[in-house]
């Protein structure tokens, strides 16, 4: 019988099963609107986390709010959007180009949960403003992907750094050595490592 995967984790690494014990129960909310989850991501770069609330909220509250379609975005000149949201010019002409490749079959965010993990972020990647990091945040928080692994992402190098008591920040190489165990819930050890930072900047 398969294990359940945090019970898998828990096995196969010590020093995670430990993480994992301290926190508790695992739950990702996933969303179900990927063009909403491409949305907010581009909208939240750059932004701390209450200034990006406020500029989301004015940017649904302009659809009144309802997440817009593409051809909606597509409609609505860019001087609305920054005077009216408060969007730079980039975030326009990236939010503008995600929906442009949407509404002429570029992008389709129907049978993209039918491509691997690699060929949809090599898909996502051909969009302005989303890099590889994006599209692995899209991979885990909206098509739910449980093996995914962002070695850029800078949360879950420190985590890496702290709970194997290495010198510095882990290089993707020394990050995927420690990761292979994981397989295939990465995703989920991930989420541990990210919660693992809270909670012991809250010890601390």
């Amino acid at each position: 019988m398969r294990l359940n995967p945090v019970n898998y984790l828990c096995q196969t690494d010590f020093l995670l099963g430990e993480i994992i014990r301290s926190i508790g129960k695992y739950s990702i909310k996933t969303t179900n609107d990927p063009f909403q989850s491409l949305l907010q991501s581009i909208i939240f770069q750059q932004l701390a986390g209450r200034a990006a609330n406020v500029i989301y909220g004015r940017f649904l509250g302009y659809y009144n709010k309802i997440s817009p379609t593409p051809e909606q975005i597509l409609a609505t000149p860019g001087h609305i959007l920054k005077a009216n949201v408060g969007l730079s010019s980039k975030k326009i002409e990236y939010i503008k180009d995600l929906s442009a490749r949407i509404t002429d079959g570029r992008l389709n965010l129907v049978l993209i949960s039918e491509m691997t993990d690699e060929q949809i972020v090599n898909q996502l990647m051909e969009v302005k403003g989303i890099g590889r990091w994006t599209a692995e945040m899209f991979l885990i928080f909206c098509l739910g992907r449980q093996d995914v692994f962002p070695v850029g992402d800078l949360g879950v190098r420190k985590a890496i750094q702290r709970v194997y008591s290495l010198s510095e920040l882990p290089s993707p190489s020394t990050m995927l050595a420690i990761a292979q165990p994981w397989k295939p819930y990465r995703s989920i050890a991930t989420w541990y490592l990210w919660k693992s930072l809270s909670k012991f900047d809250s010890i601390g």
